[in-house]
Order: C-alpha cells, then structure tokens, then sequence
C-alpha cells in the first residue's frame, strides 16, 4: 500500500551568507595515489579542528576510474571561508599543490546564497561541472581568486597570490 513521502525542508534565514563547497581531488597518474591518501589525512585533521566558520563537513564519493573523491563544505560566509585557507597550514599545502600536483587533479565548486558561483580545475585532464558546458579558461588575473570569481570586493587577495606562484 503506497503511503505519502515525508517531504522536510530548512529555513536557511539565519544563514544569509552561506557558501557550499563542493571540492574533489582526482588521480591522474599511479603515484598520484600517495599524494591523495597523504591530502585525505591533512584535510581530515584539518576540520577535525572545527575552524570557525566552517558549519559541516562531508565526504562525498564520485568515482573510482578514475578515482575521483572529495568533499562538500557549508561555511558561514565567505570571510570565514577565506581566513581559512589563507591560515597555516592550509596555505601551504594549496601553494605545494600549486607548484606541483603530484599527479592528481584537484577541483571545486562554490555556490553562494547571496547569488553567484564559481570554480577553479587544477590540473583536471578532461572538463567536469561547470566547466562541461561553460568553457574553459585560464585562471589568471581577475580570474585568479575565488572571491574575485564571485564577484565578492571583500575577498581581498587569494590564499595564494599569483605572485607567490608564478612570480612577477
């Protein structure tokens, strides 16, 4: 006997800067399998701190060939957000990852309640998300920084400036 589907909902009104991230990190070369696992310790480590801001943390699976596994974050808005990554140890592991990926591929995605969304493909062979149906472009000058692609003016600079990776 068929009965009705309990359908709930949320009251997001207190959130009314709320970010959700979506981030994924791929393997693109067999060795890349090591820096994956050693990335999953670190980022499990890291949220175990509760940094503030950050209101939940999930693993979320997307495939295995290639393997293919990430996470979806809610944080309380984008400076809470920001003051993270640009905090220690964070912004040293993304300014490694920058400067070489160890063969994977790293990804994410931000959709913001206040309107606008963006995403940056850090060595990811073969366009996903965003990036299947928008096109595709360098992550340079305005295009840098997440809170430049938002269109936020209260990003200020990325965790990681153009200039501490590409230099001058």
């Amino acid at each position: 006997m068929p009965t009705r589907v309990n359908r709930q909902t949320v009251d997001l009104s207190a959130y009314p800067d709320l970010l959700v991230l979506y981030l994924g990190m791929r393997v693109n070369r067999l060795y890349g399998l090591r820096t994956f696992l050693s990335f999953g310790k670190k980022i499990r480590e890291s949220v175990a701190d509760k940094p503030d801001g950050l209101l939940l943390h999930e693993s979320v699976y997307y495939s295995i060939f290639p393997m293919n596994m990430g996470m979806r974050q809610y944080w309380r808005d984008l400076p809470s957000l920001l003051a993270y990554a640009r905090s220690e140890p964070h912004r040293q592991w993304w300014l490694g990852f920058l400067q070489d990926s160890g063969g994977t591929g790293f990804w994410h995605e931000t959709y913001s309640i206040r309107g606008g969304m963006e995403a940056v493909y850090d060595d990811v062979p073969k366009p996903l998300g965003f990036g299947r149906f928008a096109g595709i472009q360098r992550a340079r000058g305005p295009m840098f920084g997440s809170a430049a692609r938002l269109g936020r003016s209260e990003g200020g600079i990325p965790a990681v400036s153009e200039t501490d990776l590409y230099g001058s």
